[in-house]
């Protein structure tokens, strides 16, 4: 997890954050979750600013929709306040249960697909062309060469099954870069960055309007089926699993990932979630609760290397967006290809994310398009009211936004 300490300040301050502030938010926020998670919840699940989300709000509503980035985290603190009311009366569980599979797979996808045009696209790969919109930059470039490195041995790590595969693709492009003149090095060890450009810098009033309506709900859900696939993912694992087939606990672990969210967007970043590497923690033997915590005190000490951070070059951790992106690619597969009505509006919500720059607009164009075939199929019956919900409320972003 420990890529996220360079990756989401890279992203955030895109937007005009500060770097070093998001830098300590960051670690900050990752530290609440984690130790709630552990002290409280008792789950050996780890949490930090989310993949997929930090871009949305830099890509999406900050420089796609001109919003400050103050608004933004002020969206942020409103999904984590309704995550955390949904998560206490049960409504949570339903919402989720509710969604069908193919959205949430097409969703996902998506996601992945707009994390690897951004890394592209930061790395020089992919540029703007008058005619065709994209195209392929100059590969033969430094710094285009080093993020195909760097994207390469993260690839080769993975597979050979190296923890910590992303951080040391990181660093060995970045040294390379260093060396090279590609990038400054400003160090390793150094005071910790003041928290005060974001420190409860949100905007609440700006975060309420009809426009932004879209943006809290994509904020939301991303948020809510990620932490949901994370949890169910890592249950098994951990012995969380009753004889019912029922997760153990998983109310207080919601709950937790809810006010990570809430304190995040204080501290000045994006929504705060699980992460799916807490597998690895989990296969080497962590258990309980206490396997939290100690990650929690781990990414406090990260508060020193704040030169380090700020040296890390913007190919390098684009190489990283790729790479992760990649993970998410992997939902495509279990989408029910043999019903149209299915996957259909699953594979139209995945493109329309890359191609608008906007999480937002995937889904919320991918629900009404769901909805509207499954009735024109007179099907519209099988499909449950929470669908109907959230398709109505893209009708009302577009319609209001």
């Amino acid at each position: 997890m420990a890529y996220i300490v360079v990756v989401n300040p890279a992203i955030l301050s895109k937007g005009g954050m500060d770097f070093g502030s998001v830098f300590v938010a960051t670690i900050l926020a990752a530290f609440v979750g984690c130790s709630i998670m552990g002290w409280w919840a008792k789950w050996p699940v780890a949490l930090a600013p989310g993949m997929g989300l930090n871009a949305f709000v830099t890509y999406g509503v900050v420089l796609g929709m001109k919003q400050p980035w103050e608004v933004a985290l002020g969206a942020v603190f409103i999904s984590g306040v309704i995550s955390l009311g949904l998560s206490l009366t049960g409504l949570r569980e339903w919402i989720i249960n509710s969604i069908p599979k193919s959205l949430k797979l097409g969703i996902g996808a998506g996601i992945g697909m707009f994390l690897a045009i951004i890394g592209l696209k930061n790395a020089g790969v992919v540029v703007s062309h008058p005619a065709t919109l994209v195209s392929l930059g100059d590969v033969t470039e430094l710094p285009v060469l080093l993020f195909i490195a760097g994207f390469a041995i993260m690839t080769v790590l993975d597979r050979l099954r190296v923890p910590g595969g992303i951080i040391i693709g990181v660093l060995v492009v970045s040294i390379v870069g260093w060396i090279a003149g590609a990038a400054e090095f400003q160090g390793i060890i150094g005071a910790t960055p003041s928290l005060a450009p974001t420190l409860f810098k949100l905007d609440l009033q700006g975060a309420m309007t009809a426009m932004m309506i879209g943006v809290v709900f994509a904020l939301l859900f991303v948020d809510f089926f990620d932490t949901a696939g994370t949890l169910t993912s890592v249950a098994n694992l951990a012995g969380k699993i009753d004889e019912d087939g029922k997760v153990e606990g998983i109310g207080r672990a919601v709950i937790s990932d809810s006010v990570a969210t809430v304190a995040g967007a204080l501290f000045g970043t994006s929504n705060t979630t699980s992460y799916i590497e807490s597998a690895a923690g989990i296969k080497e033997g962590g258990r309980t609760g206490l396997t939290a915590v100690v990650v929690s005190v781990l990414f406090l000490l990260c508060l020193v290397f704040a030169p380090l951070a700020q040296s890390i070059p913007g190919y390098a951790t684009a190489a990283a967006l790729v790479f992760v992106a990649t993970f998410f690619m992997r939902n495509l597969v279990e989408i029910e290809w043999d019903d149209p009505t299915e996957f259909a509006p699953a594979v139209l919500a995945a493109i329309l994310m890359p191609l608008t720059f906007s999480i937002a607009n995937g889904i919320a164009i991918g629900f009404i398009t769901y909805v509207v075939v499954k009735i024109g199929s007179g099907r519209g019956a099988e499909t449950n009211p929470a669908v109907y919900l959230v398709a109505a409320l893209g009708v009302l972003h577009y319609v209001f936004g």
